[in-house]
């Protein structure tokens, strides 16, 4: 499936709404709430059974999704702000934070839950410019040297990218009180 190309479009997700969707341990979509439905664009049956990453937006850094892959592969939660695209080019903001389910038996990861929710505009306005930079260096040097850039900028900012993200979207009071209902909703 080719993506769609991006356009200058944005489209403003409400604030009150959310989106979820639910994938296998590979990344592959086993459920979307209707607003995922909704903003993206496809249809149902079109977003089943495909990879997650038919709504990545060109925009974003390789490394972000390596990051995000490496965590959730070890049951470990992170939360990142994403900039996705819709079937018809446009773009939409989030910010997103992702649930492991865990077998039982074999404690192997068997899906991943993501709830999102709109991208405050400073996260946007921070993010923006990092991810830029981070694109230009995997042109020139490959994910590895991004990387390595992000380390850089984490240290010189003496933080790290979890307390980054978390000061940068608010995740405390409300922000933090959405995700854990939405996590107990959906678990």
């Amino acid at each position: 499936m080719t993506h769609p190309t991006p356009t200058n479009k944005e489209i403003k997700l409400n604030p009150k709404r959310y989106i979820v969707s639910k994938t296998d341990s590979k990344g592959i979509i086993e459920y979307g709430n209707d607003y995922f439905v909704e903003i993206s664009g496809y249809s149902e049956s079109e977003l089943i059974g495909k990879a997650h990453n038919i709504v990545r937006h060109p925009d974003m850094p390789k490394i972000v999704f390596k990051m995000m892959w490496d965590r959730i592969n070890k049951a470990q939660n992170i939360m990142a702000v994403v900039k996705n695209l819709a079937k018809n080019g446009s773009y939409y903001w989030v910010v997103t934070e992702f649930e492991p389910k865990v077998d039982p038996i074999t404690n192997a990861i068997i899906s991943h839950t993501a709830f999102r929710k709109a991208a405050p505009q400073n996260a946007i306005d921070t993010m923006t410019p990092i991810y830029q930079k981070l694109l230009e260096i995997e042109k020139d040097g490959g994910m590895a040297a991004s990387e390595k850039y992000l380390r850089g900028f984490l240290e010189e900012n003496n933080t790290t990218y979890d307390d980054f993200i978390n000061e940068l979207v608010g995740n405390k009071g409300i922000f933090k009180i959405f995700f854990a209902a939405m996590k107990k909703i959906f678990s």
